[in-house]
């Protein structure tokens, strides 16, 4: 696919003839505006850089929205044993009150994103952050597991609305170049969100209960959303479109009919099924012999996040070096080394996996989410939903699944299921390897 058809930010409206971003006429057509849009704005190019004014303070507003929607939607995760204790249940029914979160959110981010189509991105997420911090406020008081499940998947279905208005809010505000850098520091601050619930809950379940744990998360979220309104930059490149049902539809439609597309969406996901299942699962391993971890411990374990937010925000080099499907390889061969080394029975081996697995993953996702901003070339809010979408249904499968395999094979059976979710990356890979080498052989024939 040339620079073109993957750079060029085209919007069309309802009277628009649509074509697949991989087809020869879309691929024209991106040309010839990516063309007239250098010749227009070469020189006057408004969109945020990197040194440039307000890309920090809108780097550091969609860090803090990326803190929040993590710590939030995981604030459960590493309180799993305490949860079933508490109500009597097993792990995979505890594991519910994560796959319920994750599944809202898969199921609402694509008609959050047409409504931030119609609306706007900042006003779409920051209504989002309000609903989702006032139902984790309500969180603490669940009665039930059956309320607490209730509550996680309405708390998900809001955060649904800034995962894919983020990215496309970047691809729209921020230079092509910086891009991938952009979205990077985004899922650095989804690593971080993700780390520091974990690790505060751990340590405060220790000693009040998971109740004041989820608590304390809540008010934390409070004052990330609160700063991320006051900071972000108004949009200076947005145009709202249609909500119209048969706009929508057909948004979705090119986007699935596009190959590359596909093959991200389902990166995206089995990259989040590996993610899902193991950190899921690792608190109940960690609280068996020969580990038997206090709470606060197993929390700190967490911190391993860190690795998340380097690996992240480093994307943009790695690609820059390998090239987008050499980045995959490496990523989804990090993870897969990292399972592998978690099956050992001393602690600083595991420990050594889960830095790998969490580089890996993090690695993997913010190159396959950046791609898609890249190659959609019009509706990117609905291009990136459907991404966040797979995304997302992957963290539940992996989180139910995971916990089941745990329940019937242990370790094993968890680092089983990630291992087969990561040859599925590989092969994705090596597919879209194919296509590109099959393309340039068509192209470089000569014509008859």
């Amino acid at each position: 696919m040339s620079p073109a058809s993957t750079e060029a930010s085209i919007r069309v409206d309802a009277r628009t003839p649509v074509t697949s971003p991989e087809s020869p006429s879309a691929a024209s057509a991106c040309a010839g505006s990516a063309s007239a849009g250098s010749a227009s704005a070469g020189s006057a190019d408004s969109r945020l850089t990197p040194g440039g004014p307000g890309y920090r303070r809108m780097s550091f507003a969609l860090f803090l929205a990326g803190v929040a929607t993590f710590a939030l939607l995981y604030s459960t995760q590493a309180l799993l044993p305490l949860i079933s204790e508490d109500y009597g249940v097993a792990a995979g029914e505890a594991s519910w009150t994560v796959a319920a979160a994750t599944g809202g959110l898969a199921l609402f981010v694509l008609p959050m994103s047409a409504l931030s189509e119609r609306f706007g991105r900042r006003t779409v997420m920051t209504a989002s952050l309000m609903v989702a911090v006032g139902v984790g406020l309500l969180v603490p008081f669940a009665p039930s597991i059956g309320a607490l499940v209730a509550l996680r998947a309405v708390q998900g279905a809001a955060l649904a609305g800034l995962p894919a208005s983020a990215t496309a809010y970047l691809a729209e505000e921020v230079r092509p170049k910086a891009l991938v850098t952009a979205i990077g520091l985004f899922v650095a601050g989804n690593s971080v969100g993700g780390m520091s619930g974990r690790v505060i809950t751990g340590w405060v379940a220790q000693e009040w209960g998971w109740r004041i744990a989820v608590a304390v998360i809540g008010v934390v979220a409070v004052g990330c959303a609160v700063a991320f309104r006051l900071l972000l930059p108004a949009p200076r490149h947005f145009e709202a479109g249609s909500l119209r049902p048969r706009v929508l539809a057909r948004a979705v439609r090119d986007h699935l009919s596009s190959p590359l597309l596909r093959r991200l969406y389902a990166i995206g996901a089995l990259f989040m099924t590996v993610f899902g299942g193991v950190y899921t699962v690792i608190g109940y391993r960690l609280t068996e012999a020969p580990f038997s971890l206090p709470q606060g411990i197993i929390g700190s374990i967490f911190l391993v996040y860190l690795v998340g937010t380097v690996s992240a925000s480093s994307a943009g080099r790695l690609v820059g070096r390998l090239g987008r499907r050499g980045a995959l390889y490496t990523a989804g061969g990090t993870t897969a080394a990292g399972l592998l080394l978690s099956l050992a029975p001393t602690l600083p081996l595991v420990l050594l996996g889960l830095v790998l697995i969490t580089a890996g993953f993090f690695a993997g996702h913010a190159v396959a989410s950046s791609a898609v901003g890249k190659t959609a070339t019009h509706g990117r809010a609905q291009a990136t939903a459907l991404y966040q979408s797979a995304y997302y249904i992957g963290s539940s499968a992996g989180s139910t699944i995971g916990a089941l395999a745990f329940h019937s094979g242990g370790w094993a059976g968890t680092v089983g299921v990630g291992l087969l979710a990561i040859l599925g990356v590989v092969a994705i890979t090596a597919l879209g390897t194919l296509a590109a080498r099959t393309a340039s052989r068509r192209e470089a024939a000569p014509a008859h």
